[in-house]
């Protein structure tokens, strides 16, 4: 199962994601992103399982500025293998 939260502080949005994020899932994320005021962030703490093209948009996603908050760690050495 994935969801996605919007919150907003004033400051920025975030976007709270959770669950198993497929790539079938990128383009609802992408308009989450899209659609009113930009995300600053996307919260991964729930985030439990994801796959390499999940791995290379978020890689894409920070490349724009977007900050990966509480990326779990096996996610961001993932990004860093992709990027090299």
């Amino acid at each position: 199962m994935f969801k996605i939260e919007r919150h907003s502080n004033g400051q920025g949005t975030t976007l709270r994601l959770s669950g198993q994020i497929e790539s079938e899932h990128i383009r609802q994320l992408q308009m989450e992103i899209e659609d009113g005021s930009k995300p600053h962030n996307l919260d991964l703490d729930e985030v439990t399982l994801v796959g390499r093209d999940v791995v290379r948009f978020f890689a894409a996603c920070e490349a724009q500025g977007i900050e990966l908050r509480n990326c779990p760690l096996y996610i961001r050495e993932w990004i860093f293998r992709e990027s090299n």
